[in-house]
Order: C-alpha cells, then sequence, then structure tokens
C-alpha cells in the first residue's frame, strides 16, 4: 500500500540546499513512516507534473492556478504557509476536490506587533531623528523641526476586524487611544468587547487619525483606499498598510504624500512587488517603505510551519483541517473519499 506523498515547495529551501526558514522543521513529515516527503524544484508558478502524483502540497510563495489542477488527481491539501492566499485560484481547487489552508495563528501576532512598530516610528518620527544623529551639532539643531504626536486620545482605525486587526486593538489597548473599525462582517457585541466602535467607511477615513488596512485582497477590497477615501483623510492622518498592496490605490497614495495633504503613511506591502526603483514613492520624506517583510520573525515562521505541518496530519488522520479558506469543499463528495482513504491507508501502513 502506497505512503501519504507530501511535497513542499521549492522556496522553502536556500540555493545551498539549507532550510530558508531554520525556525521550524519538516521532520513530522519526513519521519513519519505513513508519508512519503520530498521538496519541489524552485518554480513562481506550481505545474501540474510537480503535484500530479502528490496528496498534499506545502506551499509557500508559488502561484497556483487553474492549469496546476489535474482532473481527477490524487491532490486533496493545500497547506499555505501564512496567512494570504490570493495567489491560489481557490475556484480550481474547489472544482477539483482540494482544499486550501492557511496559519492564521502564526501571523496573527507578528504582524500586529509590525503594525504598532509602524505606529510609534511614525509617529515619533523615528527615521528622521535617527538620521540627524550623526550629523553633529547642525543635526542635532534640527531636532526640534521633528516632533513627534503623542497616542493618548487618537483614534486608531482599522479596515477590518478580523485575525490581525482584532490582535492589533488588543496590542494597543494600553496606549489610551480611541479605537475605530469598518468590517461588515463583525457584529457590534464582538467589536464592542475589544472597545472598538464600528462605523462606515467615509467615516473611518473622515476620523482616523491612524489608519490601519487589515483586510484581504480581494474583489471587494482592491483599491478600497481609494483616492475619494483618501482626500477625507485629516492633514495630520497617517495610513499603514500590510495587508496586500492591491488594497491601496498607490499612485493616489503617493500624489497624496508628495501634496503633504496627510502627515504620513509606512507600507510593507506594494501593488507590484517588488516595487521599480523608479517609483516616485521611494523619493518621498513622509513615508517608510518596507519589503513585505516586517513580520518575519522566528515566532512567525515557528508558527506557520507548525500550523501548516499540522494540516497535513489532520488529513492524513481522514480529518478536514482547521482554517479551510475554501469551505466549500468541505461538502464535495470526491474530497470526502479522499480524506477516508488517507485514514484507511494510514492505518494499514502503521498496523
Amino acid at each position: 500500500m502506497r505512503q501519504f506523498r507530501v511535497v513542499a515547495s521549492g522556496d522553502f529551501l536556500k540555493p545551498d540546499g539549507t532550510s530558508a526558514f531554520p525556525e521550524f522543521s519538516f521532520d513530522r513529515l519526513a519521519d513519519d513512516p505513513r508519508i512519503e516527503f520530498r521538496f519541489l524544484p524552485t518554480a513562481s508558478e506550481i505545474a501540474k507534473s510537480h503535484i500530479a502524483d502528490a496528496d498534499a502540497l506545502v506551499l509557500s510563495d508559488g502561484r497556483i492556478t487553474a492549469d496546476s489542477f489535474d482532473p481527477g488527481g490524487r491532490l486533496a491539501l493545500i497547506a499555505q504557509f501564512g496567512a494570504g492566499f490570493n495567489h491560489i485560484d481557490l475556484a480550481a481547487a474547489t472544482r477539483h476536490g482540494v482544499a486550501v489552508t492557511n496559519t492564521p495563528h502564526g501571523v496573527r501576532r507578528p504582524v500586529a506587533v509590525s503594525i504598532l512598530t509602524l505606529i510609534f516610528a511614525l509617529t515619533t518620527r523615528l527615521f528622521v531623528k535617527a538620521s540627524l544623529t550623526g550629523r553633529g551639532p547642525a543635526g542635532w539643531a534640527e531636532v526640534t523641526r521633528h516632533n513627534g504626536v503623542g497616542l493618548t486620545g487618537k483614534t486608531l482605525g482599522s479596515i477590518g476586524v478580523g485575525n490581525i486587526g482584532a490582535e492589533m486593538f488588543r496590542l494597543a489597548a494600553p496606549l489610551g487611544m480611541k479605537f475605530l473599525a469598518h468590517d461588515p462582517y463583525e457584529t457590534v457585541e464582538r467589536a464592542g468587547a475589544l472597545g472598538v466602535e464600528l462605523t462606515g467607511l467615509d467615516d473611518l477615513f473622515r476620523r482616523a487619525d491612524i489608519l490601519c488596512v487589515n483586510c484581504p485582497l480581494n474583489a471587494e477590497t482592491r483599491h478600497i483606499v481609494s483616492a475619494a477615501r483618501l482626500a477625507l483623510m485629516k492633514p495630520t492622518a497617517y495610513l499603514i498598510n500590510t495587508s496586500r498592496g492591491g488594497t491601496v490605490d498607490q499612485g493616489a497614495l503617493t500624489e497624496l504624500l508628495a501634496a503633504k495633504r496627510i502627515a504620513g503613511a509606512a507600507l510593507d506591502v506594494f501593488e507590484q512587488e517588488p516595487p521599480d526603483p523608479a517609483d516616485p514613492i521611494f523619493a518621498l520624506d513622509n513615508v517608510i517603505l518596507t519589503p513585505h517583510a516586517l513580520c518575519w520573525t522566528d515566532e512567525l515562521f515557528a508558527g506557520c510551519g507548525r500550523d501548516a505541518v499540522q494540516s497535513v496530519l489532520d488529513a492524513l488522520a481522514g480529518k478536514a483541517p482547521t482554517h479551510i479558506v475554501n469551505p466549500a469543499v468541505t461538502a464535495d463528495a470526491a474530497w470526502r473519499r479522499k480524506l477516508e482513504s488517507f485514514a484507511r491507508r494510514s492505518a494499514a501502513i502503521v498496523t
């Protein structure tokens, strides 16, 4: 009886074959006698030939398109390492009886900490002051021109009160700020438990002193931070985006920042990644830019790795993994048969 076959995308390895993420290990899969485990070649897109004989795929960054799936194939699970899954064709996965999971627990605290890091850096004028430190008396004399902004009594706003947005508010609770959010899927009761007032989207843009984007990228949220909504913001306000670049009209934001219509912004994500080095946003002095990696810490990698591996082990045991992002697949008879088959085979191998 054949083993349960698990493949992992090639970007989990460095070019020299060592682990790109040493904070976690695939040993729980590689050392399991029920499992045949291997890494795929590094590729920007996962091809059908890469996963035709696999039961599960642990994925980092490779794209999954409709052409990646083999009709009637064995694949039952794509365990995404991280929270984002907009590079996976979920509709095609569902059609082919493939569940897709992500790792929201692993990213929740690290991303929320990143947001607070950017809040503190923007409002204290951290990078401006750091640049003055080594300039001698002339630099030190400029310090009074770059006073920061205190947070007490200011309004922290969020587009979204989901996994990361809620954690951001929990971490910010001791700062004495007012909390405001827009989230059509959140209830007044759950938001109230966090001390968050729910409001309309335009009202959020008008009232927030610091506005953070904490929603997934989809058809509804693409350019949810539009030119029209950016124009509603206070001239003293800041925008922070650690979600996905497509949620913000980056061109409109660049124009707004260049005209000093808002105080500043911090972006860890961009509409094009990596961005063009000639992008005019890099010439601005009121923006902090990081390469979609501010949350990359040992805590994040360990948590994401643990949860992705657990999704695979759940499928092997015939259980529906937690954090399935295409839940319609759980009603698919072919997918259920795959899980039942995995459970029978793994039990036979063990005995």
